[in-house]
């Protein structure tokens, strides 16, 4: 679940590397515990992923949500 998150995230990323945090909030705790954004408990709208998060963000967006080629 939390790849899938992950990825998700990657889909709403803006500004180089902040991402909507309308995701569920213990999946947001599991990411920044493992590194992957910044905390999320904040006044802000959207979370800061960390390099490594924006890494395995692009890298699960298109391995669990692209469309196969021909």
């Amino acid at each position: 679940m939390d790849d899938a998150a992950l990825g998700l995230l990657w889909l709403t990323l803006h500004d180089e590397r902040r991402a909507w945090k309308g995701l569920d909030w213990n999946a947001l705790d599991r990411l920044h515990q493992k590194g992957l954004i910044e905390n999320p408990a904040n006044k802000a709208k959207s979370v800061i992923l960390t390099d490594e998060g924006l890494r395995r963000a692009e890298s699960l967006f298109r391995t669990l949500f692209r469309r196969p080629g021909p």
